[in-house]
């Protein structure tokens, strides 16, 4: 019937004239346009097809001419289809428009363009919901990023842009201001590993981070035998304010003992140590090198000796939050967001940018560190002080100790020693913060400490040194 219809109304037009009712078939003068479908008074309306020459098209409604309610539109050059709302030939009102790069965008439409509320899948499947304006996010809006991330707050051009919260998939949080779709402004950040920051951000950076730690007190700190100590930190910034903006860095204290190599006797150090426990020196600050020794203490617990820090960068990967998890203590007040996990025995938690190790003293020297007398003018000293005590002596070693134990001076029937050797020590707070706190690592900090014999008076010898030049 409708083959019946339009073979008429071909048959009534003039040729070169498109048809006046009904349903007809036209190719426009130029040639770039054909369309096929309802006409009215010599103008497309109802439903109808226009095709382009470049092969887009448009299927729909018309009105007096025009594309104008329902309908479905290509774009051949760019693979984009808009199904939805025509006004004057544009998408306007609601529709869907699937992109031919990938994702979808289906909401609110004005003159071709996103405007209003609507939901914009891109083609990385990162989606956004909430307010646009010419074809970009504006106003309010919340995104899911395909990574886990989301983000709630202002949106500017695009951009995130005031105030937003920002949720990433690794349990950090930051919460404040933008500007071009970076922290900017006061801001407050909860980290994954349990860092605080709380203060001014430029350019994504916080403005008054830590930069460095700093023990409290001289460089090098005298100490008795068997005595306690306390390390006092902080954290500092570029300027050397302290980084009162900052809590929760994992900072861990551990020790070394002077590490002495001399040119005759190249295997010989303050201690001999079995081949299965050295470990690579530590090169420290003070002009010499370090092995690790172990700290004792009520509060620190096993007296074992610590890795080196330089060689141990990974250990950080040790305090996740389930190594951490229900050892030590932690602040309480960390707000939603960051880990709340706990320290283990040799770690403290930074509380504005301050942290303290309180009760520390050197144990006794661990299985496996054997100590080496030096010169037979100080051995005999040595004999005649209360149970021989055979501490680290200046000068060359001449006697190393005779297997099975047995030493010379009197020592041989001497007990476990319960505290460190006279002789030079450092002290070492490393930032084992993990994961790093935005993917930095503070320098390990150092402290020189100086073991003497117990009584006033009394200076502990330095190992390599002539002992009556120290006198």
């Amino acid at each position: 019937m409708a083959a019946v219809r339009q073979a008429i109304l071909q048959r009534r037009d003039p040729p070169g004239r498109p048809p006046q009712d009904g349903y007809g078939i036209y190719t426009f003068p130029n040639s770039f346009f054909r369309y096929e479908g309802e006409w009215k008074g010599g103008k497309t309306h109802g439903r109808g097809k226009l095709l382009f020459k470049d092969g887009s098209y448009y299927e729909g409604e018309f009105v007096d001419g025009e594309i104008s309610g329902e309908g479905c539109r290509l774009w051949a050059a760019t693979g984009n289809t808009y199904s939805g709302h025509f006004v004057l030939g544009e998408p306007q009102g609601h529709g869907i428009m699937k992109y031919g790069a990938g994702g979808y965008y289906e909401g609110a439409m004005f003159h071709g363009m996103r405007e209003g509320l609507g939901c914009l899948v891109d083609q990385d499947g990162n989606v956004y919901r909430g307010s646009f304006h010419s074809n970009k996010q504006h106003g309010q809006g919340h995104v899911a990023f395909r990574n886990g991330d989301t983000y709630d707050g202002d949106w500017v051009r695009g951009q995130r842009q005031g105030h937003g919260v920002l949720r990433c998939a690794d349990g950090s949080t930051y919460e404040g201001q933008w500007h071009s779709d970076v922290f900017s402004g006061l801001g407050s950040m909860a980290h994954c590993s349990g860092v605080v920051y709380r203060g001014m951000w430029i350019n994504g950076h916080p403005v008054a981070r830590a930069a460095r730690i700093v023990i409290l007190g001289p460089e090098m700190t005298c100490v008795a035998a068997g005595s306690s100590f306390p390390v006092c930190v902080q954290l500092q910034q570029e300027d050397g304010a302290v980084a009162e903006s900052e809590d929760g860095r994992v900072l861990r204290v551990s020790a070394g003992v002077r590490y002495v190599q001399l040119p005759a006797h190249s295997d010989v150090c303050f201690f001999h140590v079995d081949q299965d426990r050295r470990e690579a020196p530590i090169q420290t600050p003070f002009g010499f090198e370090c092995i690790a020794y172990p700290l004792s203490s009520a509060s620190l617990g096993s007296p074992e000796p610590r890795a080196a820090p330089e060689s141990t960068r990974d250990l950080g990967a040790a305090l996740t939050s389930d190594a951490l998890h229900g050892r030590g203590d932690t602040p309480g007040d960390l707000p939603a967001g960051g880990r709340s996990a706990c320290c283990p025995e040799d770690c403290r938690r930074v509380e504005r940018g301050r942290a303290e190790f309180l009760d520390i003293r050197l144990g006794p020297p661990p299985p496996g560190y054997h100590p080496i007398p030096f010169l037979d003018c100080l051995s005999k000293k040595a004999s005649s002080r209360p149970g021989g005590d055979l501490g680290p002596r200046t000068g060359a070693p001449t006697v190393r100790d005779p297997p099975g134990g047995s030493r010379p001076d009197g020592a041989a029937g001497a007990g476990p020693r319960t505290e460190a050797f006279p002789g030079d020590y450092v002290i070492m707070v490393q930032d084992v913060t993990a994961p790093p706190f935005l993917g930095h690592t503070l320098p390990t900090a150092f402290q020189h400490l100086r073991v003497s014999v117990k009584g006033p008076g009394q200076q502990p010898p330095v190992p390599g040194e002539d002992p009556k030049a120290q006198n």
